[in-house]
């Protein structure tokens, strides 16, 4: 669906939206005389202001700002251009929305008047509402979906313009000012206050643009993080340089994609560029988006093809029928967890579903994964799952892997697919060549970042996230291809989803999990969880889903560990109780005993309300699963039992 079918306001509940660049200094950099207004290129060099928002689309952005920043009264008297006041900002929208089509939102933007406004009287307040209501009053002839008061550095200015919009306009407003590291309050006021002011005053979305670069601007959008209203962040890339004659911004793509991903990582719903920002600045925002709320393509929705016939949509293999893990899989949940049925406690390997990750060794040698996939297979564990490019580190095709264990240790295997290294094309092609070559069951996730791994120079894809994913192979399973045009054969792939009950957008978890099962998940691998409450929170709040769900289980292997898990990586949460525990181990090897201790207490608390479980033993360590699944009476085969550590 177009995104601005939906209602800008509605679109932020997901946060992760993304502003267009500059302006100004696009019109600079590719020859607009500086000493005209820019905004009256609007209509004098249309053509010019029409491609730099039609880059911007482009790139990804979802929100093109008209090039109406300076169109007030008062600037564009200084060019003898205020007599087209209402030309000039009708034209800036209509080449807004013209550039936007449906695929991004038009705002009209709205900036400052230039003259100082510290101590204003009732006259020039009233005076300057005057001048924002004849602006705000010509952008919402031409029609916006939202209107951006942005660049404020005065308290008193940005509150006439604020009551200048809501005399006109009952639609979303951001509101944004301009903080510096010489200025790092506004009259006053911290970023935490400027924040509750804007709010009080009307805005919907308070932020912060312009100022400094990046990691200033990341700082002070924190401040204003946590008031009850979604934050926009748009840096300048970085401190201008003067350079033979020319004014350059330093701040490469690159580091600007980075401190994108911690504005959105930190809570920040909206993000782009102001001053020296080019769409390729944008691409990089885009991409950090991506790990939030989606990737950048499109692919047909399974309720759109089941609702055109004459496309040829073939009839889908139900999930029991897929595979040995998703025959077993329905059989566990009929029997154990649906409510209807007989509800019967776990009674050895046959009534429980057992997914263990084995993943490659650096290099070429598979000795040690293979070793670990037939111990698996001989205690009784039901399918080895294969991780793809984990915490963005380089390792063998988890494919080759996943052949070599079922052909050697002959153990049926899920495959992780990430969005991250390839494109559409490159996922659609390895998806085919996984079908033919016997892959039967995957787990669809969006990836992690090559920023966290040992390649950072690699460029992240994700053309798709995790839902667009499944969507794609959801189409595969009913015979269509990603274009929409039917194929003469479909898959039948089992498909399982992530999800994380400790997350710190609970709420948007949630609605990413309905989302994924529209999409095609079928079942649900959850994140480790160390905390039995959080747990039973999430199974309670998705058992309306009806889909069997594999709670994640990473026995902890040292207190350092534990404290890593807990503090560095995403969507992890160890309680202080647990941390103490691993802290208080003697040695190491009585460290990973209490490992195996903490993994199975939390089996035990939740092993009759799931379908089974999802162990990440950690270092490779295969034993310690079987060592963990004791509990529900699995056990280690003869020859395995007084076996070193594979």
């Amino acid at each position: 669906m177009p995104l601005t079918r939906t209602p800008f306001l509605e679109s932020l509940k997901d946060g992760a939206l993304v502003f267009d660049g500059a302006m100004g200094t696009q019109l600079y950099e590719r020859g607009y005389f500086i000493t005209r207004s820019f905004d009256e290129a609007n209509l004098s060099r249309p053509d010019l202001v029409l491609a730099i928002h039609r880059d911007y689309v482009a790139a990804g952005a979802q929100i093109i700002e008209s090039n109406t920043f300076g169109a007030n009264r008062e600037l564009l008297r200084r060019y003898g251009a205020d007599d087209r006041l209402r030309d000039i900002n009708r034209a800036g929208v209509r080449l807004a929305r013209q550039a936007a089509g449906e695929e991004a939102y038009v705002a009209g933007s709205v900036g400052p008047t230039g003259r100082m406004a510290g101590n204003l009287t009732d006259e020039r307040r009233a005076a300057l509402e005057s001048v924002f209501k004849e602006q705000i009053a010509a952008l919402l002839e031409e029609g916006v979906d939202l209107l951006v008061l942005e660049t404020f550095i005065s308290a008193g200015e940005m509150e006439a313009a604020l009551k200048a919009a809501r005399a006109l306009y009952e639609g979303p407003i951001v509101a944004q000012m301009s903080f510096s590291e010489e200025r790092p309050s506004i009259d006053g006021l911290s970023p935490a206050l400027v924040s509750e002011f804007l709010g009080d005053r009307g805005a919907d979305v308070i932020g912060v643009n312009c100022a400094e670069g990046p990691a200033f601007v990341y700082e002070v959008a924190r401040e204003m993080l946590g008031r009850g209203m979604p934050v926009s962040a748009q840096p300048n890339a970085g401190r201008p340089r003067r350079l033979d004659e020319r004014t350059i911004y330093m701040t490469t793509p690159e580091y600007f994609g980075v401190y994108a991903r911690r504005l959105f990582q930190a809570g920040v719903a909206l993000v782009g560029g102001c001053c020296g920002t080019g769409p390729e600045h944008v691409r990089r925002v885009v991409d950090a988006a991506a790990m939030v709320r989606g990737g950048r393509v499109q692919v047909e929705a399974a309720a759109a093809a089941t609702a055109r016939p004459e496309v040829g949509r073939l009839a889908s293999i139900p999930p029991g029928k897929k595979s040995p893990l998703g025959e077993k899989l329905a059989r566990v949940y009929r029997e154990r967890i649906d409510p209807s049925g007989p509800r019967r406690g776990v009674s050895g390997p046959g009534s429980f579903v057992v997914s263990v990750e084995v993943n490659p060794e650096p290099g070429l040698d598979l000795d040690k994964p293979l070793a670990a996939a037939a111990m698996l297979r001989r205690a009784g564990v039901d399918v080895i799952n294969i991780a793809d490019g984990p915490r963005a580190a380089a390792r063998m095709s988890n494919l080759a892997l996943g052949l070599k264990a079922r052909e050697q240790a002959g153990v049926d295997v899920i495959l992780h697919v990430c969005c991250r290294d390839r494109n559409l094309l490159g996922l659609h092609s390895d998806l085919l060549g996984a079908w033919v070559l016997g892959i039967r069951n995957l787990v669809v996730i969006t990836g992690d970042p090559p920023k966290m791994g040992d390649y950072p120079a690699a460029t992240a894809v994700f053309d798709l996230d995790s839902i667009g994913l499944l969507r794609l192979v959801d189409a595969l399973n009913h015979g269509i291809d990603p274009a929409g045009k039917p194929t003469r054969d479909r898959t039948g792939f089992l498909c399982a989803c992530g999800a994380e009950p400790a997350a710190h957008d609970y709420d948007r978890e949630l609605r990413r999990l309905e989302e994924k099962k529209r999409a095609g998940a079928e079942f649900i691998m959850t994140q480790p969880v160390y905390d039995p409450a959080l747990l039973r929170r999430f199974l309670d709040d998705t058992r309306p889903l009806g889909l069997p769900i594999l709670a994640g289980l990473c026995p902890l292997a040292s207190a350092r560990n534990a404290e890593f898990l807990h503090n560095e990586v995403p969507g992890m949460q160890v309680p202080e109780r647990i941390r103490s525990r691993m802290a208080a181990a003697s040695s190491p090897e009585a460290g990973r005993r209490e490992g195996v201790l903490i993994a199975r207490d939390m089996l035990e608390e939740v092993k009759d309300d799931v379908a089974g479980v999802y162990l990440m033993p950690q270092f490779g360590r295969a034993r310690t699963a079987v060592e963990v699944l004791q509990a529900v009476g699995y056990r280690f085969a003869p020859e395995d039992d007084a076996d070193p550590q594979p």
